[in-house]
């Protein structure tokens, strides 16, 4: 079935996500503090541009990498 496979391959890139996200706060909490603080003073057109530029990247990466 067509849609189990999906949700598989959706949880697991939502797994890998995760364990991405949490590298820097564990090796480098100090770093992280550093960039959180900095995004904070971020404008809300920065942020949004930092987003958009974040899904057109994926999008890229999947159409590159994805057989």
């Amino acid at each position: 079935m067509v849609a189990a496979g999906l949700w598989e391959a959706l949880l697991g890139a939502f797994a890998l996500m995760l364990v991405i996200e949490g590298l820097l706060p564990f090796f480098s909490p100090t770093a992280w503090r550093s960039v959180f603080e900095r995004a904070t003073k971020m404008s809300d057109g920065q942020i949004r541009f930092l987003g958009l530029s974040s899904m057109v990247g994926g999008v890229v990466m999947l159409f590159v990498f994805w057989p």
